[in-house]
């Protein structure tokens, strides 16, 4: 199996909050990804890394929140997710990482 760079640089790291936990029950996994990538992307790094067939890419970006710090304004980074569905008997283990 061959993955290119290109594939890291797309998915960054998987998300393990309650929400993604009960995404997993509906055949769900969520990663955090790249802000430029786009569904065809994704969908192809997540084959091309974890060797599973998916079924649908729905993609949210989460806009940083303006904190102040040491009296200063500043502003957390944006944030792009994707929940890809599996198709049915492919499952990915999060808890390993990439």
């Amino acid at each position: 199996m061959t993955t290119k760079a290109e594939h890291y640089d797309v998915i960054r790291k998987p998300i393990i909050t309650e929400k993604a936990t009960m995404a997993s029950e509906n055949n769900a996994v969520v990663f955090e990804v790249a802000i430029d990538s786009n569904k065809p992307m994704i969908k192809e790094a997540v084959e091309a890394l974890f060797g599973v067939k998916v079924k649908a890419v729905n993609t949210t970006i989460t806009k940083g929140k303006v904190k102040r710090f040491r009296g200063q304004l500043g502003t957390r980074k944006d944030v792009k997710k994707a929940y890809v569905t599996l198709e049915e008997g492919n499952t990915i283990d999060v808890s390993t990482g990439l």
